[in-house]
């Protein structure tokens, strides 16, 4: 594989990626790396470096870059709500670049993957050929709640422990307010959720989309956590997940960046098998 910077301009603003690809003719779909922010293109422990250089010694293409604002590209300051025209942008690049790049799939992990389906909200753009996504970005001050309700608290609440120290009055008045505030919250978790608020614009710009996704969850990451509870309960991912089109893959020890060298190597199985099989062969 070889890598190279690829240069190229968003609204005016020069914009900074690097581009891996296979020292022969790549594949048809060509994958763009999106990145979560606060960070630039390398990556929590270079893992879009490392995620971009298996692809490409794999056969495919494939671009990460800094957004506006981010790494090496300059701009005000912004968050992965207002990136569509930065992705644009980028898979103009991508294209232009390699014009035997037919389509391009995009790869995202938390705010990154919450990004790329903001995107296909508000574009439709055709020229996406799949889309992965890992540990999506859902947060709100009730699902957090909510997940600590059941991941966190519900389990000390069937502790012996936990009782004992009640008892004896080693569990402090904060501790007991802290589980107040997050039932309460969790209480209202899915109910009265605003039609556009960016998780339900997720949600539609899954739905509306009519190729091969992928989703990638971490067992030990309240992040990936957040987000099964927000599927299952909120309206607007009803049956979402259950799609003909979505392949779901669960990896239980990995964390939120996959850290660890086997579950990183897993998940680059994962999406170069999701690749091959599925992108390739909906390609037109």
């Amino acid at each position: 594989m070889k890598e190279s910077v690829l240069s190229f301009a968003c609204e005016g603003q020069p914009l900074v990626g690097i581009l891996a690809e296979p020292d022969g003719t790549p594949a048809e779909v060509g994958v763009l790396i999106i990145v979560g922010g606060p960070q630039y293109r390398a990556g929590s422990h270079r893992q879009f470096t490392l995620m971009a250089r298996h692809l490409a010694a794999n056969g495919f293409a494939a671009l990460r870059f800094d957004y506006r604002s981010m790494g090496d590209s300059p701009g005000e300051t912004r968050d992965f709500l207002a990136v569509d025209a930065d992705i644009k942008s980028a898979i103009d690049a991508l294209l232009a670049a390699r014009p035997t790049l037919k389509r391009v799939a995009l790869w995202g992990l938390c705010d990154a993957a919450s990004a790329a389906l903001l995107y296909l909200e508000s574009t439709g753009d055709t020229r996406v050929a799949g889309v992965a996504l890992l540990n999506p970005w859902v947060r709100s001050a009730a699902s957090l709640a909510q997940t600590h309700v059941k991941h966190y608290y519900w389990q000390r609440l069937r502790q012996k422990e936990f009782w004992l120290k009640l008892l004896k009055g080693g569990v402090g008045a904060k501790a007991l307010r802290g589980l107040g505030s997050n039932l309460q919250l969790a209480c209202g978790a899915g109910k009265a959720s605003d039609s556009r608020s960016f998780q339900d614009r997720m949600a539609a710009g899954l739905r509306g989309f009519a190729g091969p996704s992928l989703l990638v969850l971490s067992g030990d990451d309240y992040t990936a956590r957040e987000f099964s509870g927000c599927a299952a309960s909120a309206p607007a991912w009803a049956g979402l997940l259950e799609r003909p089109t979505l392949a779901l893959h669960e990896l239980p020890t990995a964390d939120h960046t996959f850290s660890a060298s086997s579950d990183h190597d897993a998940q680059c199985r994962i999406c170069l098998e999701w690749l091959r099989t599925r992108c390739l062969a909906t390609n037109p």
